[in-house]
């Protein structure tokens, strides 16, 4: 009986893995079909690359995308619209931002240009992509934005390529009119595909899945896979046009709140034209049921993808069985990942080491209290020398302790978390709510990718090795201003950004979401021009990296006096890892300096009054802040310091706190050494790698200075 249980158990698993995997085969198919490279206008993005992989399709003048099955007999058409939407570049400014405008209609969601403010997106340009930033507001200037409640459009966007002209705009082949997407991969969560225009590009997905079948049924049958759809279907009209004599037409229309599946006596005025001209007598309408239509991560099941594959085969040949869903080609590579662009002298170099640490440091997620991760990569990176007596305590904090004991140190303090949320409660339909951990703007989380971390928390010095769980944030229905307000539930206070992984309650416990859990959001770290880069958490994975950098370069017996090099935890939001840190040290300390960023308004959307250190020229040394400052004595010290190692330096006053702050009230003075940033706390922050590789020198200055 046991044999016979364990083989039958074993069949049942084998059954239900194999279909797991279908399922996600499926899902990813169908999701390469949506982060297609195809704007209108430039459909050939995408219509040359699939008639490579495919034979049989020819691309016409108009940029459609057509294979006729047969030749004789009534002539069937099934069509759908390739092209997305996206914006054009309208203007390049002399400081070196695009302006945006449409192209054609905008999408109707009323959140569609705002999803693009603050984020990293993708610029088509004609040697190929490269990966842009919408400004957006600095989180530590909030007070200077307070005003500002109107939902933002697509006229109040600019886009940060990492040029400060227009000349090294057009030297990174940048032009009038190229098209600009949100940069965003293939993205599915538990049954569903997520992303823009997900409900029309499904439509194209079982267009040529269908087509490369064979699917034909009686007579002819025409599959297009049309262009300037958002246009009113100008592709379609024109591809009509050459086709002559059409008996029925299925249109595959863009995805709604239900399934279409409609006899219409036309589709516009224009288009009907052409439908009398080419004699179509049976016209017949079908989309897909989606959630969000026409948000930036509109979203549709596989279920309901495989019934309007099912449908339209079932409407051309009613033997015929469902193809297997047809992958599309990868998107190309940003431009910005080529490397040997930097490969020059010994600068090149040095930023390249950086960017080597800096991509896995961006890439993974560590929300305030979840920094298990990043300690980890912090460790690995130490030289053999730290390694070996590097420290953790029970919050987290780890740290290098070198020189004579009986010394007061000089202690250097980087932190290791990034804002994020927290789960506070999960509704029975799997709707997870979520407070802030750390400042941030939430109107440029709202609507995007959203990552779950799936760890115990703070305190969990094991917590070292997380999954992640995908989904998206949601976006509000009737946004009447910029940014969603806080809920209050019984006794807990949520973010009106709500998060969707794609499972109810039950089902979110079996995969092992608890309350307490932390999400940010979906990471890439990529170079913008030569010398800049962006990420979601430079703040302060630029600092953490800077410090790394430091310390491997430092021998131990140059360090004749005691130094302590230290990366934190939670410091957004409380500076509760320096705290203890301080509790520890602070009475044996001689100064502290925090290793973070210094927020500058070297941005378009902040007034240059204060907090102005322009990117590129070099760390800041923080002087004045909101909670402390570096005295005049100490800051001449520093000043001195960097001079003698032909540093070039910027002085500073900025928003915000840093850890260094909590050492100052056991008798450390605290100054910030930092890297000038833009876009704090958002999801695509930018640094200069040139302000990076000179914090690390100023790093190592103040580390072997005498006391």
């Amino acid at each position: 009986m046991f044999f016979k249980g364990s083989k039958l158990s074993f069949i049942f698993i084998f059954i239900f893995s194999s279909a797991s995997r279908a399922q996600d085969t499926d899902l990813e198919a169908l999701a390469s079909w949506v982060a297609l490279d195809a704007p209108t206008g430039y459909e050939h993005l995408a219509a040359e690359p699939l008639q490579a992989l495919f034979d049989g399709w020819n691309i016409d003048r108009h940029g459609n995308m057509i294979k006729t099955l047969g030749s004789l007999g009534p002539h069937k058409v099934i069509a759908c619209g390739m092209d997305a939407p996206a914006f054009a570049v309208s203007q390049i400014t002399e400081d070196g931002y695009l302006r945006l405008h449409h192209i054609g209609r905008a999408p109707g969601h009323p959140l569609w240009a705002q999803s693009h403010a603050g984020q990293q997106l993708r610029i088509l340009t004609r040697k190929g992509p490269l990966v842009g930033v919408s400004a957006f507001e600095n989180n530590h200037f909030s007070n200077l934005h307070r005003d500002e409640t109107k939902v933002i459009t697509a006229d109040d966007l600019w886009v940060d390529v990492g040029a400060s002209t227009a000349q090294e705009v057009s030297e990174m082949g940048i032009n009038l009119l190229d098209p600009v997407i949100r940069h965003i991969p293939a993205w599915t969560y538990s049954d569903e595909i997520a992303g823009p225009n997900s409900g029309a590009r499904i439509g194209c997905a079982a267009v040529l899945s269908a087509a490369e079948a064979g699917i034909q049924g009686v007579g002819t049958t025409t599959w297009i896979l049309s262009s300037q759809k958002t246009f009113g279907w100008v592709g379609l009209s024109s591809a009509l046009v050459q086709l002559g004599k059409v008996d029925e037409l299925i249109i595959l229309d863009k995805g709604s709140e239900k399934r279409r599946n409609e006899k219409v006596s036309g589709i516009n005025r224009r288009v009907d034209d052409i439908l009398e001209y080419t004699g179509v007598s049976k016209i017949t309408l079908l989309a897909p049921r989606v959630s969000e239509p026409g948000a930036l991560m509109e979203h549709v099941n596989l279920e309901e993808a495989n019934n309007l594959l099912s449908t339209i085969v079932s409407m051309v040949d009613v033997t015929a069985e469902n193809p297997n869903w047809v992958r599309a080609p990868r998107p190309p590579e940003v431009l910005n990942n080529e490397r040997d662009r930097l490969a020059y002298g010994q600068e090149g170099s040095t930023l390249i080491e950086i960017v080597n640490i800096l991509d896995p440091l961006v890439e993974t997620s560590a929300v305030y209290g979840h920094e298990g991760p990043i300690r980890k990569q912090v460790r690995a990176l130490l030289p053999a020398w730290a390694r070996e007596i590097a420290q953790t305590d029970d919050y987290g904090n780890i740290w290098v302790d070198v020189g004579p004991k009986n010394e007061k140190a000089t202690v250097l303090l980087a932190h290791m978390d990034e804002v994020g949320f927290e789960i506070v409660s999960i509704e029975k339909n799997g709707k997870v709510h979520f407070k802030r951990l750390g400042g941030m703007v939430l109107a440029a989380w709202e609507g995007q990718p959203a990552l779950l971390q799936l760890d115990v928390g703070i305190g969990a010095k094991s917590a070292e090795e997380i999954e992640s769980l995908k989904g998206i944030y949601l976006s509000r229905i009737n946004p009447t201003q910029k940014k969603p307000d806080a809920v209050t539930r019984g006794s807990s206070t949520s973010t009106s950004v709500i998060g969707w992984f794609g499972l109810d309650a039950d089902e979110l416990h079996s995969a092992g979401v608890r309350v307490g859990m932390a999400a940010t959001g979906y990471k890439e770290g990529h170079r913008l021009g030569l010398n800049r880069y962006t990420g979601r958490g430079l703040d302060d994975r630029v600092g953490t990296a800077a410090l790394i950098m430091a310390i491997q370069g430092i021998k131990k017996d140059e360090l004749d006096h005691r130094v302590i090099f230290a990366w934190t935890v939670r410091e957004e939001g409380g500076h509760i890892g320096a705290t203890a840190l301080a509790k520890r040290y602070g009475m044996n300390s001689l100064r502290a300096y925090s290793i973070d960023t210094f927020v500058s308004s070297d941005t378009p959307l902040e007034s240059p009054h204060f907090a102005y250190a322009p990117l590129g020229d070099g760390p800041v040394l923080r002087s004045i802040e909101n909670s402390s400052m570096a005295r005049p004595d100490e800051l001449d010290r520093n000043r001195n310091i960097a001079k003698s190692a032909n540093i070039k330096f910027q002085v500073g006053l900025t928003q915000g706190g840093t850890d260094g702050y909590e050492f100052s009230f056991w008798g450390a003075p605290n100054a910030g050494l930092s890297w000038p940033g833009r876009y704090s706390h958002g999801p695509a922050e930018l640094a200069d790698l040139r302000d990076a590789a000179g914090l690390v020198k100023l790093i190592q200055g103040i580390a072997l200075a005498k006391p």
